[in-house]
């Protein structure tokens, strides 16, 4: 039991930093070119890889777990493992709503460096 809790709260951390990391730009990139840029090209960048990349994976990621998470709240999923934790719907819950958390935080990411584009400020 207390392994299943372990994996399900290390989830729920990392799908919950997603959102965290988008929002502070902590996440990891390569960076192999994108700091020799200049500030308005590497807004254009930004903008490029969340209008196109980003936004549309996490769309199909949040659109098709909404079902995952149903069926799995349907049918009151739980651990097959006699010792195991009996909601595993609640993890699976998890799954839309970070989700739509990182949605939120790409937008307000693509307006801040839109803003920034235009402005030409850093």
């Amino acid at each position: 039991m207390l392994e299943e809790l372990q994996w399900h709260l290390y989830a729920i951390g990392v799908m919950f930093g997603l959102a965290y990391a988008q929002t502070t730009n902590s996440h990891i990139r390569v960076d192999l070119f994108y700091t020799g840029f200049r500030a308005r090209t590497k807004y254009l960048v930004e903008i490029f890889g969340i209008l196109f990349l980003l936004l549309p994976f996490i769309t199909v990621i949040f659109l098709h777990s909404l079902d995952f998470v149903a069926d799995a709240w349907r049918i009151n999923e739980h651990s097959e493992s006699p010792s195991g934790l009996p909601w595993r719907w609640l993890i699976k819950g998890v799954i839309p709503v970070s989700m739509a958390m990182l949605i939120l935080a790409a937008l307000s990411r693509l307006y801040r460096d839109t803003v920034l584009l235009f402005r030409g400020t850093d």
